[in-house]
């Protein structure tokens, strides 16, 4: 008969009993599965305990072979209880025989058994075992026994950390270390580590009376969502530009009715309103962790965020670090963190942030690269490896943390940074002079950009407008696909800002590692070079002609200039042009104002296009060149992959005389071609381009002054003429040979 709702609450009791209980670990398991059993009316319950890393071991049971326990083993992922470990989801089967994962353990002795429900044991997200009810008849369990299962798996997850069993290794070193991770936003910080703690230990697990757990529940989720509402209408953040979408996103899982349900279904099973919330949210972590969808990645941190602060709520406390006042040279290190908690600190003393996950376009690396604040992310197990006061210096350049660091590192260090106080010094001397060689070539210096902020550092930087602005990253961080008079009003506020300097607008480059909120994901081989781009845009050409037409609109009596990524054909570029005249006609039909001029261009990233310049160039106005896809593809080489991502030397032979094909062709056309990857950002590689012949740059809005610099204190017809004819000392077909021939020219990297 099914379990009413009366029944959980009932063992819930008699397992806190057992718990307490100063017998041994064995005999409290073996009671507890007996009571299980016999709550549950069921023939037999069994708990399996990981033995190792991918090893289940049969450690109690109820109804199975007593001989069978301690020698019964599964990997993760052979059987049905190895199945729900691999998925850490539930599985209730009403007839397990008959399922394709089932394996037949002769020993146990469970050939009589039909019916099969296994719940995955949990802690902190991740799976420790597996809890499995068994019976003799064909029948399927209701999702109140589920509740409850998944339920007495979290008290028995607890009784299990209790005693030391499956508790994190305190690995924290007390002499220097390098931990190596990925720059999230660069820049440079050296400061003493502070915790974010995020997580609250909930200590009672067990409700004593069900109508106060969901009186204090209710309170709990009242209080989160005002203080959210609170948050988002102070100054600092209202007013903070794109990155407000992000909050506004955040505000929406505030409000998910669907996450505070699982928690009052989760206190009807007898948890208090704190253990609840920590069921769920183990379960959402559990589901998520290691998805390969970066949009899955982002509301994994988005509901951790929540869920802590909702805890906070409930214990009365307020346990971040926020709450208390910083150190002024604080590094913080947190597990994840929601864009949310970021804001909550004090932004004069935070030096630095360091995540043990995130990706660039995590949400809240967009904040902490609006705040500036030096981030790196996906450092294994740092939360681990660190404790509150520890030195630390953060290289977000490099990606690079050094804790404990010894006098000399901390020495070096300290001496970049005053190099670094030194040389921006310099780079604001140089904001207002024009970037010209000094054999008097002008070179067109612009900046990449995809948020507001980048707009401003474009004035501050002292560049010559926008040479990419990535359109995507404002559909990213919203929580719907803007409307077209969204995107209109958008692009005309971009536009007033930059104001008569030029900006070229890419179209939506999604798809691949740049997912949006509301799309579905697809799984993919090779996201990079799957659907993405151009090829999402010509097959669902709504969204494509949406934006054009708020383009178009924005632009009213104002220069335009568009151009569509990752063309890999020539009738790719031809099919996005038809779409853009179509538009253009429409919009002189209906008599509004056309954009005073247009250009139209296309991105050269994909290797092919290279060999079809010759019938691509009459077809368009320019050429931009990105740099960080084409050498990825050109190299079959991830450069995301930290592997492989540094392996070749892009100043070698091949990628130079692939470059050099590019730039002479679009000067035998009389087509502008501007590079707009990493790779111009960089002194050196800027300077071995402009000796290639290209003219056009745009770069981070910080490696303006660098590259400006370098251009200044260049003689670019000699450094032409010794590109083709180097001296005889000078190879050049590596970095090295190039850094040789900077010096030879005495030029300022």
């Amino acid at each position: 008969m099914p379990l009413t709702m009366e029944g959980p609450r009932v063992l819930l009791r008699r397992l806190r009993q057992v718990m307490a209980d100063r017998a041994d670990r064995q005999t409290r398991l073996d009671k507890i599965v007996e009571l299980i059993a016999t709550s549950m009316n069921t023939a037999v319950c069994s708990v399996y305990l990981k033995s190792n890393e991918d090893t289940l071991e049969l450690c109690a049971t109820e109804g199975l072979n007593p001989s069978s326990v301690h020698k019964t083993t599964l990997k993760i992922g052979q059987g049905l209880v190895g199945d729900v470990a691999l998925h850490a989801r539930p599985l209730n089967l009403a007839e397990a025989k008959s399922h394709p994962r089932f394996v037949y353990l002769p020993e146990t002795g469970e050939e009589a058994f039909q019916s099969f429900v296994g719940v995955p044991i949990l802690s902190g997200g991740t799976v420790i075992g597996v809890l499995v009810v068994q019976n003799t008849s064909h029948r399927s369990f209701v999702d109140e026994e589920i509740e409850a299962l998944q339920t007495v798996a979290m008290v028995l997850s607890e009784m299990l950390a209790a005693e030391g069993q499956f508790r994190a290794v305190d690995e924290n070193p007390q002499g220097p270390a390098r931990l190596v991770g990925y720059p999230l936003t660069e820049g440079l910080a050296i400061g003493q580590v502070v915790m974010h703690e995020p997580r609250v230990a909930v200590e009672s697990l067990i409700a004593e009376d069900m109508d106060v757990e969901f009186s204090r529940l209710e309170a709990g989720i009242y209080e989160l969502r005002r203080a959210v509402d609170e948050m988002l209408r102070t100054e600092d953040v209202s007013h903070a530009g794109d990155h407000l979408d992000v909050l506004e996103t955040y505000r929406m899982f505030a409000n998910d009715e669907g996450w505070f349900s699982r928690m009052r279904e989760a206190v009807r099973t007898g948890l208090t309103a704190e253990a609840a919330v920590e069921r769920v949210q183990n379960d959402i972590r559990a589901r998520l962790t290691g998805q390969r969808d970066v949009y899955l990645q982002e509301r994994l941190h988005d509901f951790e965020d929540l869920s802590n602060r909702l805890l906070r709520v409930l214990v009365g406390k307020t346990l971040t670090a926020s709450a208390e006042k910083l150190p002024k040279n604080a590094i913080l290190v947190a597990r994840n963190m929601g864009p949310a908690e970021l804001l909550d600190y004090e932004r004069q003393n935070l030096r630095g942030l360091v995540i043990e996950e995130g990706t660039a376009s995590a949400h809240v690396s967009i904040v902490a690269r609006a705040l500036g604040i030096p981030t790196i992310g996906r450092i294994v197990n740092i939360v681990n490896l660190v404790t509150d006061g520890q030195s630390i210096v953060v290289d977000a350049d490099l990606g690079v943390c050094f804790l404990n660091p010894s006098s000399e590192v901390l020495d070096s260090y300290n001496e970049r940074i005053k190099l670094m106080a030194r040389r921006q010094k310099q780079y604001a001397r140089l904001r207002k002079q024009p970037a010209v060689t000094r054999d008097h070539k002008k070179i067109n210096l612009a900046v990449n950009a995809g948020l507001m902020v980048d707009v401003s550092n474009m004035k501050d930087s002292g560049a010559e407008g926008i040479g990419l602005f990535r359109t995507e990253l404002q559909f990213m961080i919203s929580a719907k696909l803007p409307k077209a008079k969204e995107q209109t009003a958008f692009y005309s506020r971009v536009m007033d800002m930059v104001g008569d300097q030029p900006i070229i607008f890419r179209t939506v480059d999604i798809g691949g590692d740049k997912m949006l909120p509301y799309m579905r994901q697809m799984q993919e081989e090779n996201p990079a070079m799957g659907w993405r781009a151009i090829r999402i845009a010509l097959d669902r050409p709504g969204l494509l002609r949406i934006q054009i037409r708020a383009l178009l609109n924005a632009a009213q009596g104002r220069d335009l200039q568009i151009m569509f990524p990752m063309i890999a054909v020539v009738d790719e570029f031809l099919a996005a042009r038809d779409i853009l005249d179509k538009e253009l006609a429409r919009l002189n039909k209906s008599g509004q104002t056309a954009p005073k001029s247009l250009k139209v261009g296309a991105m050269l990233e994909v290797p092919s296009l290279i060999w079809q310049l010759d019938d691509l160039l009459p077809h368009l106005d320019f050429v931009s060149v990105g740099t960080n896809d084409l050498f990825q593809f050109f190299f079959a080489s991830d450069r995301g992959n930290p592997r492989v991502g540094e392996r070749y030397d892009l100043f070698s032979s091949a990628p130079l005389a692939m470059m050099k094909h590019i730039a002479d062709t679009c000067k035998r056309h009389h087509k502008p071609a501007t590079i707009c990857g990493e790779y111009g950002g960089r002194p050196l590689e800027a300077m071995a381009l402009l000796g290639l012949g290209f003219s056009k740059l745009s770069v981070p809005p910080t490696s303006v002054g660098p590259v400006k610099r370098m251009i200044r204190s260049l003689n670019l017809e000699k450094l032409q003429g010794l590109m083709k004819n180097p001296p005889p000392h000078i190879t050049l077909n590596s970095r090295k040979g190039f850094e040789n021939l900077a010096e030879f020219l005495r030029v300022k990297l």
